[in-house]
């Protein structure tokens, strides 16, 4: 017999009913009945329980472990009766009666439970962090972790991709954000620069004519913390040779929707070939945002030409200065009170912008003051432009173009929200093209590359002129 195990604790079955076998994990939880005590052994692929009673030699062993013992259970595999069968556990048909332990670790009073999923302070998860990673939801996101890559992986190779493993430490490159440095103890006062990307790499590899590389690859930017980014973390990079932009969605697309269809836990997911192509002009203009949550249904639009002789000071004084004005649709608002309205006014407020205009109608009767100076006539001009009907609402972000566009951005995504017309169950996935190249850093005057400069410019490089 194996020194630690015949089976691993997922494994055994009605089948192995009679059987002698070895487990060896973790005591998960453990439930004493008075001369009768059951454990729940965890390893990494799962739970069996252990019962032992007066007529076992273990028990006494047995008793005195805390949860997280390490032990090695020798025993005879029993049939549950059918009322304490556990139809939750894959194992739930059968117990290890057992006949003899031996403790491999025994351990102390927990800092923190592995059993459960209580929320515990972050502080104490990673100072213990061993304890942390038994947790079954931590341990569930690893492995998730585990079989994303390794599905992007086959993805990549099955449309024609070589992986490939570039360096680590190099020579920085502009990529936009700071590098990490470290000292070289070879030629004192030099560095090296971690990546925040393998951009020079794989252009090398290009070059030398490998065709298509890909890489999980590690990237390292020293930049404050983001939602959607750490310091250090890693990204599907590839590279093609000899294609055009629709050749690389083309590529790219069925390994994006296959991901995610194959962990989407039954969530729709936009079909490879059917990724639509949003300009970026267009996505900031509808969306207010280059990263659209086409879930949400409400449309941006620029209403500045109605505003530009109007009764509304404000917004009159807004787009004589070189302003916009951009509308946000709230469909059904009629039996919403004005404290709705005010309430996003607020919201905007707090988020930094100085505020959001409003319009309310009910039964085809417009309300507020923007509505009562602009006029029932233009209101309903713009009310047919948009294509709104008697009982919907109208919030309106107004200001210099890069901030409207970021407000009306945020109040459509709000405004989504909380009227709950965010549509679930579903992934909807599109590309967003022609970036510009440049734009312009108002705070410094210059011109800098608004993104990734590393980048194929629709036209060549006459178009940068």
């Amino acid at each position: 017999m194996h020194a630690y195990r015949t089976h691993n604790c997922a494994q055994l079955r009605a089948d192995h009913v009679g059987q002698e076998v070895r487990l060896s994990g973790w005591v998960h939880r453990t439930r004493d009945h008075g001369g009768v005590l059951f454990i729940d052994l965890r390893d990494h692929y799962g739970i069996t329980q252990i019962v032992a009673d007066e007529d076992s030699e273990a028990l006494a062993l047995l008793e005195s472990l805390k949860s997280e013992s390490v032990i090695t259970i020798d025993g005879v595999v029993k049939a549950r009766s059918e009322e304490t069968k556990n139809a939750n556990l894959p194992t739930g048909a059968i117990e290890v009666f057992a006949k003899s332990a031996t403790v491999q670790s025994a351990a102390e009073e927990l800092p923190l439970p592995v059993a459960g999923e209580q929320e515990y302070p972050e502080d104490i998860r990673l100072k213990y962090r061993f304890v942390d990673l038994r947790r079954e939801r931590v341990h569930k996101n690893i492995m998730l972790r585990n079989k994303v890559i390794t599905s992007l992986r086959r993805r990549m190779i099955d449309q024609g991709f070589s992986e490939f493993q570039t360096p680590i430490l190099g020579a920085s490159s502009p990529e936009g954000a700071r590098d990490y440095l470290v000292p070289s103890r070879l030629h004192p006062g030099r560095f090296y620069a971690l990546p925040q990307a393998p951009q020079m790499f794989k252009q090398l590899l290009m070059v030398a004519g490998f065709d298509r590389y890909f890489q999980i690859a590690p990237c390292f930017r020293d930049e404050d913390l983001r939602a959607d980014r750490s310091p250090e973390f890693y990204q599907l990079d590839f590279e093609m040779s000899f294609v055009t932009q629709e050749d690389v969605f083309q590529a790219i697309e069925p390994v994006l929707a296959g991901v995610f269809e194959e962990f989407s836990g039954g969530k729709s997911v936009t079909p490879a070939g059917e990724f639509p192509r949003i300009p970026y002009a267009e996505a900031m203009l509808k969306y207010g945002s280059d990263k659209p949550d086409l879930r949400n249904p409400i449309l941006i639009s620029d209403v500045t030409h109605h505003f530009e002789k109007s009764g509304f000071g404000i917004f009159e004084k807004i787009v004589g200065g070189g302003g916009i004005v951009r509308a946000i649709p709230a469909p059904g608002t009629h039996e919403k009170s004005r404290k709705f309205f005010d309430d996003m006014n607020d919201w905007s407020k707090r988020e930094g912008f100085a505020g959001l205009g409003y319009v309310t109608r009910k039964q085809g009767e417009f309300g507020g003051p923007i509505a009562k100076n602009h006029g029932p006539e233009n209101m309903q001009k713009i009310y047919d432009e948009l294509g709104l009907g008697e009982n919907d609402g109208l919030f309106f972000a107004a200001g210099k173009p890069k901030e409207a566009a970021k407000l009306a951005g945020a109040a459509r995504t709000r405004c989504g929200e909380e009227l709950g017309l965010i549509e679930q169950g579903c992934f909807k996935f599109c590309w967003i093209v022609d970036f510009p190249m440049f734009e312009l850093d108002e705070a410094t005057g210059k011109i800098e590359f608004s993104h990734n400069p590393f980048s194929m410019p629709q036209g060549g490089l006459e178009a940068l002129k």
